[in-house]
């Protein structure tokens, strides 16, 4: 047998067991899968001060990547830890209320029934989404402890990957596959993609958080801290987005009898809500990556699937990335023939 021939059937046997290897080392290793996207989504975020730090300060790589990881807690993880707080010590307060919530729904729909001589919906039906109502608050709660875990999970992660960066970039550089000019492209698209999900998402739900919190604090809506979490969560979530936060709203004051507060709590939240987040959100995204709407909205999608809570912010640049490394493909491989 040719020595060619022999080689191949080497390097094949070898990248059968390498990607044997890989899957296995995926599935075992699947849940830290969101505290390493985010460790990456940072090391994107802080490698320019990174390499500001050791090239211009002359710092050591372990005292610079310290530095941005306390300030990486102190910017992140100590506001994720407080709204966190919110939200476990209102989940009691969230979970007696829904009552509220559904007798509101409720009373709408007995309205709308003896109004329009119609049935839109049975007592017990109604019993059953307050019942799921409440059996959700439990899951969320569980959810946000599992998303501290991959937090403190992705600032460990995040250390070496800074203490490591340059010659991170030095690896990427050299050895993919593709021309200098088109690997620079792809990093210098791959931060621009990063900065408008990573920045823009957490911004626009801010926000619209902030915006939400005016209009509770005018209509005398109790426990405004807690509704302000929730809008700011729930406006990340495509096609709803904040409605989950004040149509509840809402529903409480028709159930307490408040029809006037109920009706500008709706109004408010579907034109000044609605249009300036949409107005923000546009006008962040076209500043910071000119992101498609449809590419956050099937990222949000897609992400919050695969990958939990840290989907919302990497959903969307995995589709983008998709998409710029097709377009690198084409100027690499087609056009070039």
């Amino acid at each position: 047998m040719p020595n060619t021939s022999i080689v191949s059937i080497r390097q094949i046997s070898f990248y059968v067991l390498l990607i044997f290897l890989g899957i296995f080392l995926l599935g075992q290793l699947n849940a830290f899968i969101p505290a390493f996207l985010g460790a990456l989504t940072f090391h994107v975020l802080l490698s320019k001060p990174m390499n500001w730090l050791t090239d211009r300060k002359k710092w050591s790589p372990g005292l610079a990547a310290t530095t941005l990881l306390l300030f990486t807690i102190i910017v992140v993880l100590v506001p994720i830890s407080m709204a966190f707080n919110i939200v476990y010590n209102k989940v009691g307060y969230a979970i007696q209320h829904s009552g509220n919530v559904m007798a509101g729904l409720n009373t709408l729909i007995n309205q709308a029934e003896q109004r329009f001589q119609i049935t839109l919906i049975s007592d017990q039906n109604i019993e059953k989404i307050g019942l799921l109502f409440a059996g959700i608050l439990p899951k969320v709660v569980g959810a946000t402890v599992d998303s501290l875990l991959t937090m403190v999970m992705m600032l460990f992660i995040l250390f070496f990957l800074l203490s490591n960066n340059k010659a991170i970039q030095n690896w990427c550089l050299h050895h993919v596959p593709l021309q200098h000019e088109n690997t620079r492209r792809l990093g210098k698209e791959l931060n621009t993609l990063v900065l408008s999900n990573a920045l823009g998402i957490p911004a626009t739900a801010l926000f619209q958080g902030v915006i939400g919190a005016i209009g509770y604090y005018f209509l005398g809506v109790k426990d405004i801290g807690f509704w302000m979490v929730v809008t700011c969560i729930t406006s990340m979530i495509p096609m709803v987005g904040a409605a989950l936060a004040w149509v509840p709203v809402a529903l409480i004051f028709f159930a307490e009898g408040d029809s006037t507060r109920g009706i500008i709590m709706l109004v408010y939240g579907a034109i000044v809500m609605g249009v300036l987040d949409n107005v923000f959100r546009m006008s962040i995204q076209k500043k910071v990556g000119d992101t498609h709407p449809l590419i956050t909205t099937f990222g949000v999608i897609l992400g919050v699937k695969l990958f939990g809570f840290i989907g919302l912010i990497f959903g969307p640049i995995v589709i983008a990335l998709f998409i710029l490394l097709v377009k690198i493909y084409i100027h690499e491989f087609v056009d070039s023939k």
